[in-house]
This record gives C-alpha cells, structure tokens and sequence, in this order.
C-alpha cells in the first residue's frame, strides 16, 4: 500500500485542522509562502544520522538516495499530476541531486520552496473549480476519464489542467448525481468539498511541510519508518491517554478517500460486519436521518471526529465496497458506537461438524483475532489475567471434552500483536524449542525459545491465513510449518516481517527549547527458525484457497521500498514431520477435486475473475446512462450475491469472532472453514492420525 496506515488516534501525514472562515465567492484564492524554522536545521541532520547509522539497511544518503525522496516528496504533494506544470518540474529537477545534500545539511529551503509552489498551483485550480461549478455539465456526451495518472505525463499548459479538472469535476459531479442528488445538491456538496481542502491547506505550517519532507526520506528506507512532527507527536501521546467511543475502525487516506486500514477485532465495525478493510467513507451522517456530510478531501482527524460519539448512538456511513472503482456503487450502512474490550478480541472456540466420505465428523475451530496480553492485570498480581495463550489453551480443553478429531487455528485477518504470545502460542503445539529468530541492524541474531515442556494438544492440525495475517500470524504459521506440527492453508500472509521502535529526538537536545518530534526506526528483522524471512514473501500454505485479498494491492509485497526476503543460518530443531509433500499432494489433490464440484466456490472463481477485471480498469465513461447501468449491473451481482456475503464473512479483516453463540452461527456459512475441516478429514484418514 502507498500510504501509512493510520490508526483512529492519530493522523500522521502533517495536513493540519480546518478552520471555519467563509469563501466569498468571487475571492480569488491565495496562500501564505512558508519557510523553514530554526530547529528543522538540527532535526534534519539529526534524522539524516539515525537513518543512515541506526536502521536496518545501512543505506548511504546519496545522490541516488536524495532522488528517491526528491521524487516521494513530489508525489506526496501531487500524487494524480494534477496540479504542477512540466515547467514547474523542468526547474525543480536542478534539486534532485542536490536533494541528499539539502536534507544531510538541513539547508532545506528548496524543499519549501517545492512545496509554495505546490500551494499557488492549488490556488488556480480552485479559482477554476469554483468557476466551472457556476455551470451544469452535460452527461450525453460521450467521453471518458483515465483515473491512473501516477506516471501519466506532466501537464504543458493550464488549459491542459483545465481540462483534466474538468473532468475530474464532472466524474465527481456524476457520482453525486446517480446517488441521487439534484444539481443544486451537487454544487453545495462539491464546492464545499474544496473549501474544505483550500482551508486545509491554508492551515499548514512549516512542521507539516517538514513532515513531509522528512517521511519522503525514511519512507525511501522502508515504509514502516517514519518522522512524526511534534504536534502529532503530542496529539497523539494525549489521544492515547484518553478514553474515546468510536466504530473499531483504522484508517488511512489515500488520495483524497478515506480508507478502511483494519477493523478492529470485538469491536462494533466487527460486530456489525458491514464494514470491511479497504472499504471507503465518503460520507459521514449522525442518527438514523442526520444529514450526511461529504468527507472526500477531508483530514483523516476530522473525518475521525465525526466517527465518533457516545456510545449506543448510531452513526451512518456512505461508502465505496473494497474493490469497488469510485462511482460504480455506493453503500449506506449504520453502526452503533461502543468500546472495543479486551474480551471482545478474546479468542474464541467451536466445534465445527461435516459429512466427510459418508461420516460425520467433529472439528474445533478457535479464532485467534490477535495476540494480546493484559499487562497490567498480569503486574497487578493477577491469576487469570487475559492472554492469546491463556485463552487458546483454555479453549482447547473445552474442545477435548467434546471430543474433537482435530483442531483448526483461524489467523485469518489477525494483524499481529505481542511477540511473546506468539512464541506461546507456538509452545501449545509444540514441545520446547526454538521459535523465531530475530536479527538486528548489527547483525546480532537472538532466538526466542518455547521453553515449557508438553503440548496442550498433539492431534492433528491445520492453521488457517490469509494475506491480512500479519507479523506475529506470521511468525507462529511460520513455525507450526517449519517444525511440519500441521498444516498451513488459505492465502500468502502478508509478509511483516519487520521491527519498529520509536526514538523521541528531544532526548538529543542539549538547551534548545523546541520540540523536535519522534522517528519511528525499523531496527530488526525476524527469521523462520529455517533460517528464511517472513518479511516481504510471507508464509505460503501448503493447500491455497482463492481469496479476492491477492488481488488487491494489500502485503508488504506491495509496498513501495519494502525491505526484501532474504535468508540466515538455520537453526538445530526436531521435526514432527507429522506430513511430508508427498501427503500434502494427495490432499491438495483431493481439495481441488471437491471445489471442483462445489457451486459456491465455482462462483466464487467467476466472481474473482469479474473482480480481477474491474480492478485493472482505470477508463470511466462520463456518460450518465452508461454509468448508471454499470452501477445497477453491479448491484445485482454483489449486493444481493450470497456468494459475496459467505466470502465476506469467510476472508476478511473482520472475522474475528466475538461471541460463541454468534460463531456458531459464522462457521456454518465460512466456506473457508468447511473446506478447512474438510481437508482436515483427509489429513486424518491419509495419514493414519
């Protein structure tokens, strides 16, 4: 993904608050010019030194280095080209190699003056927006937009961007249309979407522009290193502290969307299932009526603000469908407000009962929704404090009493979370050993070891991914696979195999009274006790499911800069060798058979490969009638497709289960699941367990 995610607390991008001064209509629009302040000569330099010495790759800043960031900080700015002129770029390509040195010596005024000229371009396009608005576009005419302009050529002219925004406005205009509003509606709706992203920009300040450019240079170290400006650094040490109520949702931006990053496990976003990851809000309402404000081009912060409220009130969301391209349909969909609670994201167990061969059969099944540890309780002095471990374990044993065949582990959607836990999650299955390695940026590899004698179970077993099981997923699959304990199926996981730690750069300050905000550091790496990384390739399973998730651009594959698979030592270990490839053949082999013949999943292929279609298209009629009829084709096909509902539910972000009964309820319609246990079935009778 191109962006950094977000969570609800916190934006980090730098755009800075909106403020509530009236446009006049006929005002032309200006900008005040910025300049760097004193302390960002020190900051500069200073972040240059930790990235260089401190973080994972040992990367020089050069003059290939400089042009990286010089070209991540003009797409920062103008990711469509939808503003710059060619000549604009002509003059600022005497700094591209000059870039390193700008930022190493923290003479950074080019930078700024990059960015004021940015501003006076965005002045005349809101001059034109405003004008064009005046005027009702005619949606006969047979013309199209390309939405992809990322490497399209820079435009020549302003008569050149007049038309691309001419474009740009009727395709927004067309969208309000078909849902319904009237010309008038569209006017109000549109033009307030760009005063509010002309009073967002009137608002930066020179740390905002400073955070832009310093993230454009850890960013070309990798995209989970990152510079936090002091306001939001601030804002987000004083968010964390406080109790909020809100859907369960992180977010991101992305151009000028809001998009859904995760929904958080237990919380009502999860609860409700009608919002998923990669969904976008383009709407926010209050109550079952409230109106709904237009939130495209809003601040991530702002648009948060309106999210939340007291709990047990509904807030209602117009969104864009994962995958859906913008204006081929929208969705309204209300949520009750509330907490996310530690139980809520527990893990769960169920016992899971198919008709394999003419038998009757009984699996369990736990969803793990993330690896958590209640460390205060656990400081308090407390016995059944909360944990991953705790709960599976305790699940486990419930599960035993009813007898179970065998166990499936769900990691679909999981993001990771403590370390330890996944190390004592592994310990669960396995009898003591090595778990993971981690190396850091001075080579010094650590292992982290299962150090507690006996399993809690030693059945047969499958552990279920997806490519949105991240890090710690990862990290636990990885070794259930390496020590051949069970067998992995689903999607390639999403390939975090990376550590972060903060550093608060006020530490480095000797008298100076300005704050100087935090570089967020990848420092190590972590290695599959195989000696091969989980960073950037993931866990492959042994036995693939289709998923539409590998069609998206999610995964640290898909990352601009991710840092590369590579590989270390391997470690000592004993193999269950519980299968081998030869098993793992024969049950794929039987897999395939049965899916063959099964309609949901010969739907599900049809329905990724229309899917794999609509995401590679990027040309858009602007012809009314012909949009409407490729809004209402894909209605028909999605909104009322079980198929669509059953994967939903089955492969995304926002399955974690959290509440028995409604698990019981989910496990019966995951077609995942039932093809898990299926396999599963197989695995016993092959292999003799």
């Amino acid at each position: 993904m191109k962006t950094i995610l977000l969570a609800l607390l916190l934006f980090i991008s730098g755009l800075p608050s909106f403020y509530d001064t009236a446009i006049a209509e006929n005002d032309a629009v200006h900008f005040n010019a910025l300049q760097p302040e004193p302390q960002h000569t020190r900051v500069s330099q200073l972040v240059s030194y930790l990235l260089t010495h401190n973080h994972y790759q040992k990367k020089e800043l050069d003059d290939s280095l400089g042009s990286e960031a010089f070209d991540r900080y003009l797409k920062k700015l103008d990711y469509n080209r939808l503003y710059f002129l060619k000549s604009d770029i002509d003059k600022f390509e005497n700094y591209r190699y000059k870039f390193d040195d700008y930022i190493r010596s923290g003479r950074i005024a080019p930078a700024f003056e990059i960015f004021n000229r940015y501003e006076e371009r965005f002045a005349e396009r809101l001059d034109y927006i405003y004008k064009r608005l005046e005027t009702e576009f005619d949606y006969t005419i047979d013309e199209y937009i390309e939405t992809d302009r990322e490497n399209a050529p820079w435009a020549q002219s302003r008569e050149e961007l007049d038309e691309l925004w001419r474009k740009q406005l009727k395709n927004a205009a067309l969208n309000l249309k078909l849902a319904g509003k009237n010309w008038e509606g569209i006017q109000k709706t549109l033009r307030k979407r760009y005063e509010r992203i002309q009073k967002n920009i009137n608002q930066f300040q020179s740390e905002d522009v400073f955070q832009l450019l310093m993230n454009s240079l850890s960013e070309s170290f990798d995209p989970h290193t990152n510079y936090f400006s002091p306001k939001n650094f601030d804002d987000f040490k004083i968010s964390m502290s406080q109790s909020f109520e809100g859907i369960g949702a992180r977010l991101m931006t992305e151009n000028d969307y809001t998009k859904v990053a995760e929904i958080i496990p237990g919380g009502p976003a999860d609860k409700g299932r009608l919002l998923h990851a990669n969904d976008k809000i383009i709407a926010v309402g209050q109550g079952k009526d409230g109106e709904l404000v237009d939130v495209i081009g809003w601040r991530i912060d702002d648009v948060v603000q309106l999210i939340r409220g007291p709990k047990k009130t509904i807030v209602r969301l117009v969104i864009i469908p994962a995958g859906e391209k913008v204006g081929a349909r929208n969705d309204t969909i209300s949520i009750v407000r509330g907490k996310v609670k530690l139980e809520d994201r527990s893990a769960k167990g169920d016992t899971l009962q198919i008709l394999h061969n003419g038998k009757k059969e009984t699996f369990g099944i736990i969803k793990v929704p993330s690896f958590y540890s209640d460390f205060e309780a656990m400081r308090r002095g407390e016995r059944n404090y909360k944990s991953t471990t705790r709960d599976v374990r305790n699940e486990i044993v419930q599960l035993k009493r009813q007898n179970v065949d065998g166990l499936i582990i769900d990691l679909r959607g999981n993001g990771g979370g403590f370390l330890n836990e996944a190390v004592d999650l592994a310990g669960l299955f396995i009898d003591t050993g090595p778990v993971v390695q981690v190396r850091s940026s001075s080579g010094r590899v650590n292992v982290e070891w299962d150090t507690n004698p006996g399993v809690a179970w030693d059945g047969p077993l499958i552990v279920l991914v997806d490519r949105l099981s991240a890090s710690a997923s990862e990290i636990f699959a990885a070794a259930i696979q390496d020590y051949r304990r069970g067998i992995i199926i689903g999607s390639q996981s999403f390939g975090k195999g990376t550590v972060q730690n903060p550093i608060d750069l006020n530490r480095y300050k000797k008298h100076s009274t300005e704050k100087w905000g935090q570089l967020k550091l990848t420092t190590a790496k972590f290695y599959r006790i195989n000696g091969g990384s989980t960073q950037n390739a993931g866990v492959m399973p042994d036995i693939s499911f289709p998923s539409r998730y590998t069609l998206m651009d999610i995964g640290e594959s898909t990352s601009e800069n991710a840092l590369m698979w590579d590989q270390i030592d391997k470690l000592d270990y004993n193999r269950y060798d519980r299968y081998n490839e030869d098993l793992v053949a024969k049950l794929n082999q039987r897999h395939v058979a049965r899916i063959q013949k099964n309609k949901k999943f010969k739907k599900l292929l049809e329905e990724l490969e229309r899917y794999k279609v609509d995401l590679e298209k990027t040309r858009f009629s602007l012809r009314e009638d012909v949009r409407r009829a490729e809004r209402e084709k894909s209605k028909k096909r999605d909104v009322h497709d079980d198929l669509a509902t059953t994967e939903a539910t089955a492969d995304s972000a926002s399955t974690a289960v959290t509440a028995l009964n409604r698990m019981k309820v989910n496990v019966k319609k995951d077609l995942m699941a039932r093809e898990s246990a299926h396999i599963l079935g197989d695995y016993i009778l092959l292999a003799g367990n």
